[in-house]
């Protein structure tokens, strides 16, 4: 999809565009976001984690400046922090070189917080259906708990960033501290109705391709194959 003339649009998978030398960061597979207004030169960076600094000099070479960062959920690999006996490197290092908002779901801030030790006076909380407006491209924010409690996308120019919430193939856990099925199933159902088709980009490349049409991801994804909430019980094993 070719970017608008005043939108800047990067997909970055972590392991090789960034945390090259990273073996944990190779294994996970994550992709980090990097958008902007060409004509302001404001960007964000959606879930920056392993390397955030370089995440930050890849749009700086753009001849963007970072004005802001927007997290998806908590989980490590996603913002850094310690979580289940790892540690990783993202939020709390970027913050350090260059203080900008992190604008978090509500449900998810006291989460974000405890994983980076960040504290939750420096995240920005917002609510379903919030606008993030980066320069003159507005960021629709849109709760998807099941992954995680206050798990949220970003629609934004024909895309949705999708972070753990829907994979190409597959959607993220449930099982880990704060999911839900019963919220995924609702999250993903919610999803699915998005008007105008737009492009899902997810949180990690477990697939063939690294993005693709929310129609194309509706009809081949497992997780649409469920018709009402006790299928969907039923097929994610309980």
């Amino acid at each position: 999809m070719a970017d608008t003339d005043r939108l800047y649009f990067r997909q970055l998978l972590s392991g090789r565009d960034f945390a090259a030398g990273d073996m944990i960061a190779q294994q996970m597979r994550n992709f980090a976001y990097l958008i902007g207004d060409r004509e302001t030169g404001d960007a964000v960076v959606v879930d920056p984690a392993y390397a955030a600094g370089e995440l930050v000099d890849a749009l700086e070479a753009d001849g963007m400046h970072l004005s802001g960062v927007l997290v998806t959920h908590h989980h490590p690999d996603h913002v850094g922090g310690s979580m289940m006996g790892f540690t990783l490197k993202g939020l709390a290092e970027l913050l350090e070189r260059v203080s900008v908002p992190v604008h978090v779901n509500a449900h998810e801030a006291d989460w974000v917080s405890k994983v980076t030790g960040i504290a939750p006076s420096e995240l920005t909380t917002h609510q379903h259906g919030d606008t993030v407006s980066i320069g003159d491209i507005d960021i629709e924010l849109l709760h998807t708990p099941g992954h995680t409690p206050g798990s949220q996308c970003f629609l934004l120019d024909g895309r949705l960033v999708a972070g753990d919430t829907l994979f190409l193939e597959g959607c993220g856990r449930t099982d880990f501290p704060g999911g839900d099925v019963d919220d995924m199933f609702r999250s993903l159902q919610a999803l699915a109705q998005l008007p105008g088709d737009p492009t899902v980009f997810p949180g990690h490349w477990y697939s063939a391709e690294p993005s693709a049409p929310l129609s194309d991801v509706r009809g081949s994804n497992y997780v649409y194959r469920a018709g009402n909430l006790d299928q969907w019980r039923m097929l994610m094993g309980g």
